[in-house]
């Protein structure tokens, strides 16, 4: 059940309040995790067991307003008595996104759960290993993936740009996905740990991609590939407007067909 709508005095008070103000302030000139700590002391240290649900809800549409995607899922996803759907599952860039991932035929609804995971839809996200942008793309697979679909002018420093972000991650995920005979779960452990691993970790028995996903090696790939796959079961949901089966969605896992071609061995 949706929350109740936020009254204008809630959504007043939010952006009356001069610490979620400043946060907010802070990771507009650049100044990200200083502002991100400023907004978390507002939401969970500045009273006594934090804000209440409905102080939370404010402050997530505070950041949804000013597009702050990261702050407005996380807040709201510390509410305990209410869930709001959309401010938990935002889709911003939904025409690059739909447009990117229909041209290719993948399902918009990976696309967006992949990238909630992987960057909380911001645009200068850069990892530890040097991943950039919504999508996380590293420059060498940005590089084989250009040449892979033709994108004859690309160069590294083009990655942060949104249109071709999402270009080059969503092609890369469409042919790991190819690869990996439409496993949504296989592709996405491609994404996180390349592909390499994935396709020895699927040399077992036929199982449900469930219990397949419980015995990954590697923690933070473990994780990834639940949390990915429930976050595009929720944006299906979502997009189509109807239940969805997250153990349909993830399907069985087990060794190639050894009558099929070989995997595309140059995937990075």
């Amino acid at each position: 059940t949706r929350p109740a709508p936020l009254t204008p005095e809630e959504k007043a008070a939010a952006r009356a309040n001069p610490s979620l103000a400043r946060g907010l302030y802070a990771i507009a000139i650049g100044l990200r995790p200083e502002g991100t700590r400023e907004w978390n002391y507002a939401t969970n240290l500045h009273d006594k067991g934090g804000m209440d649900d409905r102080a939370l809800l404010a402050a997530a549409d505070f950041a949804c307003q000013r597009e702050v995607w990261d702050r407005c899922i996380n807040t709201s996803e510390r509410t305990k008595g209410v869930v709001d759907v959309d401010q938990r599952f935002p889709m911003p860039f939904h025409d690059t996104v739909l447009r990117k991932s229909q041209d290719i035929g993948l399902d918009p609804a990976y696309v967006y759960g992949l990238i909630r995971q992987e960057s909380r839809f911001i645009m200068d996200a850069r990892s530890g290993v040097g991943a950039s942008g919504l999508m996380q793309v590293m420059p060498a697979t940005a590089r084989w993936t250009a040449r892979k679909i033709g994108l004859t002018d690309f160069s590294p420093n083009q990655i942060n740009d949104r249109e071709t972000n999402i270009t080059i991650g969503t092609n890369y995920l469409k042919l790991a996905l190819d690869d990996f005979d439409g496993s949504m779960a296989l592709a996405a452990a491609a994404y996180n740990a390349g592909p390499g691993r994935p396709r020895n970790w699927r040399n077992g028995p036929v199982l449900d991609a469930a219990i397949w996903a419980e015995n990954v090696p590697f923690s933070e790939t473990r994780d990834y590939v639940k949390k990915v796959l429930a976050n595009t079961t929720n944006y299906a949901a979502i997009i189509s407007g109807r239940p969805q089966s997250l153990k349909e969605r993830l399907g069985r896992i087990g060794p190639r067909d050894a009558a099929e071609p070989e995997p595309n061995k140059d995937l990075p």
